[in-house]
């Protein structure tokens, strides 16, 4: 599979844009773990174009995630076009992702994101704009349509084809039902098999296991499936999938964290979140790398069955300094080992 100069290898699988998730500490892990490509947090075009600082930051990006995506969104074709020139100038990415897909009510309720799907012409005249105003590949993110009674997405996959996008990512549910509900990949497939696609089709939607990565690929025909939600917590997702799509390439989980517990252990587990906690700071501050890290934290399922674990949760969420969440994290290690004994 091949977009725009980039070329994956088989069965690639790629990182979801998720915000205050995908900063380039977890970007930098998922792709040691395997991610084919990684996408940014998404970023405001208008707050851009505003030279706000904090959309600003959003824009680092290192050769070591490369191929890596940054992801934009707005309402109207003029900013969002600036702020794609933004983004090429200051970070040339990979690829440049244009978000019709958020479904939170701050973004959809004001007509962007997933909220375009409610205005199907001005998405077009967005996406012609910016693939007009960049020289990298321009991609879309998008889900099947606005609610059940509106699914558009095999024409309006035809459409923003036409506009010259290089490919596009489906998630398999309505902005209606926001992450709720099982993501129905049939219409994905269908866009796939259309024979009059001709650029690459993503899969994104409940991907939590290998097996579900494998199914995805085999049943439906896509060229990629991303990952959201399930690598909270689990950034090894991409090791546990790959060893099952394509178990022929070189593991590279030894490489990804300093360990003397054996790959995939629980011990080893909590030293690659120690380690995502580490990255974050050092690529952001302590402050904010700790903000980044601790959710992931919290959602690992590495915990999953320790007695009371709702205290430490709290306690991980509300620390503020690496010596304090790293001293809660191996209380929790004994606990785990309690557990699993």
């Amino acid at each position: 599979m091949k977009i725009g100069n980039v070329e994956f290898g088989p069965y690639p699988v790629f990182l979801a844009p998720m915000e205050d998730v995908t900063d380039i500490g977890f970007r930098l892990l998922c792709k040691r773990f395997g991610a084919a490509m990684v996408y940014s947090e998404f970023v405001a075009a208008d707050a851009l174009v505003r030279m706000v600082n904090r959309s600003l930051e959003k824009l680092a990006v290192c050769d070591d995630e490369r191929p890596v995506a940054i992801q934009i969104y707005g309402k109207e074709p003029g900013p969002v076009a600036d702020a794609a020139r933004i983004v090429v100038e200051r970070a040339r990415p990979d690829m440049l992702d244009l978000n019709f897909g958020c479904p939170v009510k701050r973004v959809a309720g004001k007509g962007a994101g997933a909220g375009m799907l409610q205005n199907i012409p001005k998405m077009l005249e967005i996406t012609r704009a910016v693939v007009d105003a960049v020289d990298i590949p321009v991609t879309v993110k998008t889900r099947l349509g606005w609610d059940e009674s509106s699914k558009v997405i095999v024409d309006l996959a035809e459409r923003l084809q036409d506009c010259g996008i290089r490919a596009l990512t489906i998630h398999g549910r309505t902005r209606a039902q926001m992450y709720t509900g099982e993501a129905d990949w049939t219409l994905i497939g269908e866009v796939k098999n259309n024979p009059r696609m001709t650029i690459p089709i993503i899969g994104n939607g409940d991907i939590t296991s290998p097996e579900r990565a494998r199914e995805c690929f085999d049943c439906y025909g896509v060229d990629a499936v991303m990952v959201g939600r399930a690598t909270f917590g689990r950034p090894w997702i991409f090791k546990e999938i790959m060893d099952v799509l394509n178990p022929e390439s070189v593991s590279v989980a030894h490489e990804a964290v300093k360990s003397g517990y054996p790959v995939m252990s629980a011990d080893w587990k909590i030293d690659v979140l120690k380690e995502q906690v580490l990255t974050s700071v050092r690529r952001i501050d302590e402050y904010r790398g700790i903000l980044h890290s601790r959710r992931h934290l919290a959602a690992s399922p590495v915990f999953k069955g320790i007695p009371n674990f709702r205290e430490t949760r709290i306690a991980m969420l509300r620390a503020e300094t690496v010596d304090e969440l790293f001293a809660i994290l191996e209380r929790a290690r004994e606990a785990v080992r309690q557990v699993t004994d």
